[in-house]
C-alpha cells in the first residue's frame, strides 16, 4: 500500500484519501468500517476522504445503510490522473511563457550551480540539443544514461562533431556502438579518476562540469549523487579555462 499511497499523494490526494482509495481498489467495494480496518483510517475520516475522492471522480457511493463505496478501475483512474497532469503542465507552461518577456543574455561572467543527477542530465541534454558545431564530452560509466546517449546521437545526426576524451574503454565502447561517428582525442585529463562526473563543452562557448559527492542513495547501487557548475559565453571564466585546456589538443586532432 505504501508506494501507491505515496504516489497518489504526489498527484494531489490527501493522506486519508489516498489510503481510502487504495483500500477500495483492493476491496472492490466496502463500507467505512471495511476501509478503516484495511487502511488504518479513522472511520469518521473515511467519509471526508470519500467526499474528496468523489469530487475527483474516483469513487461512487451507494446510498444504503450503511453507505457502500466503490472505486473506479485502476485503468480509468490512471487515465484521469494522466489527463489532469497534462492539463496542469499545459496551464503552468502557458503561464510561465507569458512571464518570460526578457530575453536571457548569452554572455554570463559568473557560473551557476545545479545539483542532483536528474537535474544535471536535463541541463546537459538541453545544452547538447542546442549545439551547432561541436560537443566535447567526458563521463564516467554510471552517469552515461540512455537520455544522454540519445541526445548525443541526435546532435551527430544533424552534423555536430562529437568528441570524446579521457574516458574509460567501456564508456567509449558504448558511445561508439550507438554513435559510430564520434571522434576520440587524447586528453591529459584522466576523467575516470574519482570523483569525476561529467564534462561538457558545447561550441566552445558553453560548458558544464560535475563531480560525484556524498548522496542519499537514490541511484543504487551507486551511493553518491552529483553536483555541477556551468557557464556560458566566450568570456565566461569556466568556459575560458576549459577552452584553454583543450584547444591545443583539439586543434591538433582536427581532420
Amino acid at each position: 500500500m505504501s508506494p501507491a499511497v505515496a504516489q497518489l499523494r504526489a498527484l494531489g490526494l490527501s493522506e486519508y484519501a489516498a489510503r481510502t482509495f487504495v483500500a477500495l481498489v483492493g476491496l472492490g467495494e466496502g463500507t467505512a468500517r471495511d476501509v478503516s480496518d484495511v487502511a488504518d483510517v479513522p472511520r469518521t475520516r473515511v467519509y471526508d476522504a470519500v467526499d474528496e475522492l468523489t469530487d475527483r471522480g474516483l469513487v461512487d457511493v451507494q446510498q444504503s445503510k450503511p453507505k457502500r463505496f466503490w472505486a473506479i478501475s485502476v485503468e480509468t483512474a490512471a487515465r484521469q490522473f494522466e489527463q489532469e497532469y497534462v492539463h496542469r503542465v499545459n496551464v503552468v507552461t502557458d503561464a510561465l511563457d507569458s512571464l518570460e518577456t526578457t530575453p536571457r543574455t548569452e554572455e554570463q561572467r559568473s557560473v551557476w550551480t545545479v545539483s542532483g543527477r536528474d537535474a544535471i542530465t536535463e541541463r546537459l541534454v538541453e545544452f547538447v540539443d542546442a549545439a551547432d558545431e561541436e560537443v566535447i564530452f567526458m563521463t564516467i560509466e554510471p552517469l552515461l544514461t540512455d537520455r544522454v546517449v540519445e541526445s548525443l546521437r541526435a546532435a551527430a545526426a544533424r552534423g555536430v562533431t562529437v568528441r570524446l576524451g579521457g574516458i574509460s574503454d567501456p564508456v567509449e565502447a558504448e558511445i561508439r556502438e550507438n554513435i559510430p561517428e564520434t571522434k576520440q582525442f587524447e586528453s591529459l585529463w584522466d576523467w575516470s579518476d574519482d570523483p569525476a562526473g561529467r564534462l561538457l563543452l558545447v561550441d566552445r562557448e558553453q560548458t558544464l562540469v560535475s563531480v560525484l559527492v556524498s548522496g542519499n542513495s537514490e541511484h543504487p547501487p551507486e551511493p553518491r549523487d552529483e553536483t555541477a557548475v556551468w557557464g556560458a559565453g566566450e568570456a565566461n571564466s569556466l568556459v575560458v579555462v576549459l577552452k584553454a585546456m583543450f584547444t591545443w589538443q583539439l586543434d591538433g586532432d582536427r581532420e
